[in-house]
């Protein structure tokens, strides 16, 4: 992983190791791996403890959840509505 980057600040620190995150999590989480849609945070600092953590922001994860919606659209030619019968809502 020494190549890959946090999605939201671009560091790669060994003292705060990356995860991935689901951009749709839950019961979309298996779809979420299969289209990609799937970034690398700082595990501490922007995953799941720092003050805009994906996991402790609803801003953030509302900002992250449309991107990942956008990615899927765009990646797949989906219209909004393909996507809403792929993952139940929109969140454009």
């Amino acid at each position: 992983m020494e190549d890959k980057r946090c999605f939201l600040c671009g560091r790669n620190d060994p003292s705060d190791p990356l995860e991935k995150h689901h951009l749709l999590g839950g019961a979309n989480r298996k779809k979420s791996e299969k289209y990609g849609l799937v970034v690398y945070l700082c595990g501490n600092r922007c995953h799941r403890n720092g003050k805009m953590a994906v996991h402790r922001s609803g801003e953030q994860m509302r900002r992250l959840r449309r991107y990942g919606q956008l990615k899927a659209m765009q990646e797949q030619g989906w219209t909004e509505e393909d996507f809403r019968r792929e993952f139940g809502k929109s969140y454009l």
